[in-house]
């Protein structure tokens, strides 16, 4: 089967860095383009025409639902794969609406990603081959809902610094930001971050983004009570 092209619709450099070299890595799939603003990826997605798009939901001038809508309305029906780091159900309802099936949580492993690559170049493999199939009830259900191990962050690797991360969110009593609980803990953001999205998989903690005046919101964790 011929390589596959997938559009990288991020923001973040260091993000898109990571995800092109996981997508390379895969073998079953090029990089055809890369996109860090919506007006871009409409562009990209019209130009490119790619089988998928790696659509980040926060981009800095619209969401990327409200890119997704767009390029539905004009033509564009390949697979989407929505990279966040927001959790909210309308995000997940919306993204839905459009035909969005795979997801990646911020931060994602290369084993989330390699699943999803698979899942998507075998669906894709299987239509060339032998056109669209009747959907029984089993099959809905397993596109509308994503196993829960590909949606989980790749897991903190130390017991006793997870457990030092829900001490710390749990006597500070408000929301902190990876970096400051990173600041407090002697690790980098992306480790703290790391740690603190095990803690909201578990159920320990909870997300929510704070919009600024401008740029990406930043993610505000607090302990569950």
């Amino acid at each position: 089967m011929r390589p596959l092209r997938a559009l990288i619709v991020e923001d973040d450099k260091a993000v898109a860095i990571v995800t092109r070299g996981f997508v390379e890595r895969h073998g079953g799939f090029v990089v055809a383009g890369e996109a860090a603003t919506g007006r871009d990826a409409l562009e990209a997605i019209e130009a490119v025409r790619p089988d998928l798009v790696l659509l980040d939901v926060h981009l800095p001038d619209a969401s990327g639902i409200e890119v997704l809508r767009v390029a539905r309305a004009r033509g564009f029906a390949g697979e989407v794969v929505a990279v966040t780091a927001a959790r909210d159900l309308e995000t997940v309802r919306a993204a839905r609406a459009f035909g969005v099936r795979h997801y990646l949580v911020k931060p994602f492993g290369l084993e989330a990603m390699r699943e999803r690559l698979e899942a998507i170049r075998a669906e894709i493999e299987r239509a060339e081959a032998h056109g669209p199939r009747a959907l029984d009830q089993r099959a809905v259900d397993a596109m509308l809902q994503p196993s829960e191990r590909s949606a989980k962050p790749a897991p903190a690797g130390s017991q006793l610094t997870l457990d030092r991360v829900a001490a710390l969110l749990e006597s500070i009593g408000a929301d902190v930001s990876a970096a400051e609980v990173g600041e407090r803990l002697g690790m980098s953001r992306v480790s703290a971050r790391r740690y603190l999205e095990r803690l909201v998989v578990d159920g320990a903690a909870e997300v929510a983004p704070r919009y600024g005046g401008t740029g990406r919101p930043e993610l505000r964790y607090t302990a569950r009570r």
